[in-house]
């Protein structure tokens, strides 16, 4: 039986973007043992995928905030003696940080990861055993891919599959849709008005929106957007619950966030906001209908966006 341990650690929309690559080796290999190393704030995303068979939790957002601390390097000492613990056939970084060529270093087999002209942090590819090209033209899944198919001997075909099951997450037969306001860089972020208009545009169906939060600045946000548009603000989600809200949607809007991809490897019917950076190679795709309105520089209109709901919808 093969042992693979693939590392691709953060962040949410990176996770969702790994796993095809995930989903294409267990196709090629049936018997493996596969094994993730993921940020411990992502565990839940891991487990939502059937093919995983262990998850390595790292906690290196946590640590970097107490390297002084005697706990965190035990923390640290203790997961180099998990990860040396067994060996691995093949071990996978399709993250390409240095952080994360130095989480491969630490484990027990042979290393393959991108070459330096094909890695987001050249130095990494120093620490790798077998280093391949792969071009930075593609879209993000589809660079996993091929990564991963390079290390592990076979050529990615067909559609991704993410291996998830939107059926299986989805409970009830509540009719909603979500809108998720919330972004990581402020530069990312739509209007609060444009929310509020939309809202009440969608509003006219007299389907009920939700507007998740993930920390108080979203929260009071979403509040405000409620209070303006009749929409409702979800009670704090873990993001073992979110996965289930999003399923369940009949559709997302949503700004460039973690949160859209995991919308579009449902299949849920999406809308995707771009104003702060370019969609081109990291735009969410998905099987379901996706519209990507907007580009770095230019936000959507409020007409845009609703023009591209009613487009998904038909």
């Amino acid at each position: 039986m093969i042992d693979i341990l693939f590392i691709k650690t953060s962040s949410l929309g990176d996770i969702i973007h790994h796993m095809p690559a995930v989903s294409d080796a267990r196709a090629h290999f049936p018997q493996a043992r596969l094994t993730w190393l993921i940020e411990e704030m992502y565990v839940p995303l891991a487990r939502l995928h059937p093919a995983v068979d262990e998850i390595i939790p790292v906690a290196w957002r946590r640590w970097r905030k107490s390297v002084g601390s005697a706990a965190t390097w035990r923390e640290i000492g203790a997961q180099r003696r998990e990860l040396r613990a067994r060996h691995y056939d093949r071990i996978v970084d399709t993250q390409g940080l240095i952080r994360t060529a130095l989480m491969a270093r630490s484990a027990d087999g042979f290393r393959h990861g991108y070459d330096r002209n094909s890695v987001r942090e050249p130095l990494a590819s120093m620490f790798y055993d077998r280093r391949h090209a792969v071009s930075r033209d593609l879209h993000a899944i589809e660079r996993n891919r091929r990564l991963s198919g390079l290390a592990l001997g076979y050529v990615p075909e067909g559609a991704a599959n993410y291996g998830l099951d939107r059926a299986k997450l989805r409970t009830g037969n509540e009719r909603y849709a979500v809108l998720l306001h919330g972004t990581a860089r402020p530069e990312k972020e739509w209007p609060v008005a444009n929310w509020i208009a939309l809202a009440r545009s969608l509003q006219q169906s007299g389907r009920p929106l939700i507007l998740p939060w993930g920390n108080e600045a979203e929260r009071t946000r979403a509040l405000h957007i409620a209070d303006a548009a009749g929409a409702r603000v979800a009670d704090h989600l873990t993001l073992e619950e979110i996965p289930r809200l999003i399923a369940g949607a009949e559709f997302v809007v949503g700004g460039d966030t973690g949160l859209v991809h995991l919308a579009a490897a449902l299949g849920v019917p999406l809308v995707a906001i771009f104003s702060g950076s370019e969609p081109g190679l990291t735009r969410p795709l998905g099987s379901g209908p996706i519209k990507v309105v907007g580009t770095k520089g230019r936000a959507p209109s409020v007409e845009e966006v609703s023009t591209a709901v009613n487009e998904i919808l038909r």
